[in-house]
């Protein structure tokens, strides 16, 4: 329903190509495109603003995932940029943001049938819309990036204070690490092995009951847990629970990110002379990081920070 609401709008959709140009002006006003035509200027503001996304989902969905012989076809090219563009139009509180791409090419590789792909994006995004979530005076995940900077403080205070003495206290540099869980830093199929692990660690038996919740309502029965309830949690959100640090910001993604950040400790405080040495050392490490003794790593990390966390 909703493809045939858009493709009645903009007819290139599902139709095996896709636009990198715009289609209208800044102020509605029809753009002759090749393959798509809008024919009468746009008045309708949710659809302008659609329509004037269209052709930046387009030139993000060719510099996605350039690597992979799967996007040699321009046809599954094509259904990355139908998917990203039909969520678009449903979720038109946020959009479109950059880095979707990211979380979307998976689902169209792994599932043939569009209409899986997207529902699977779909679901994903309930659980990472927020991060995309930004505005003049705030990023998608400033909370995470807090919990991420209180996580280095607490479990090695010598590298947080070299970072802050860089200006670095606001761990900006780990920002798309979050953004877009890794998909930059490790290769395709490790960054497929740490959703999995991730989410099924963070497993929690009421998590599709929350996303159904128009607030992202906390877990209603947090405040009477057993030992029979917390066997069906994820071993990394069950730890949290028994700890009391069960925020939703208290993600294994925030520990991944320390643990990345300690593997270049020595190299940190010896050679980052300012935030851009920062960003270059962790540059350094796309697509060379494993995965597993990642996860381990973080684990470990989590272990050290809620037993320094507990202590008055």
């Amino acid at each position: 329903m909703w493809k045939t609401e858009c493709q009645n709008m903009v007819s290139v959709i599902g139709s095996g190509n896709f636009i990198t140009t715009p289609i209208i002006t800044d102020d509605g006003q029809p753009i002759e495109v090749e393959g798509c035509r809008v024919t009468s200027a746009v008045s309708d503001k949710k659809v302008a603003q659609w329509m004037l996304i269209l052709h930046q989902i387009g030139l993000d969905v060719v510099r996605t995932d350039r690597a992979l012989a799967f996007y040699e076809d321009k046809a599954n090219q094509a259904k990355l940029w139908d998917v990203l563009s039909i969520y678009s139009w449903v979720d038109d509180d946020i959009g479109y943001v950059q880095g979707m791409n990211d979380i979307c090419s998976p689902m169209v590789i792994l599932l043939e049938n569009e209409a899986d792909a997207f529902w699977c994006f779909e679901r994903a995004m309930r659980r990472l819309r927020e991060n995309f979530r930004c505005s003049t005076t705030s990023i998608g995940v400033q909370s995470q990036l807090g919990t991420l900077s209180q996580v280095i403080k607490t479990v090695d205070p010598q590298l947080h204070k070299h970072l802050e003495d860089l200006d670095g206290g606001e761990y900006l540099f780990a920002f798309r690490m979050l953004m877009v869980l890794f998909r930059r830093e490790f290769s395709f199929v490790d960054a497929l092995y740490l959703w999995e692990v991730m989410w099924a660690m963070e497993y929690n038996p009421n998590i599709f009951w929350l996303y159904e919740q128009p607030n992202g309502a906390s877990d209603s029965n947090s405040g009477q847990l057993n030992q029979k309830m917390l066997k069906q949690y994820g071993k990394f959100q069950r730890k949290n629970m028994e700890t009391g640090c069960a925020d939703k910001n208290n993600a294994l993604a925030v520990f991944l990110v320390a643990s990345v950040l300690e593997t270049k400790n020595k190299q940190i405080l010896k050679e980052a002379k300012g935030l851009d040495d920062v960003v270059s050392i962790l540059g350094d490490i796309t697509g060379n990081l494993d995965a597993k003794k990642a996860c381990q790593e973080a684990l470990k990390l989590q272990n050290k920070y809620l037993k320094k966390a507990k202590r008055p």
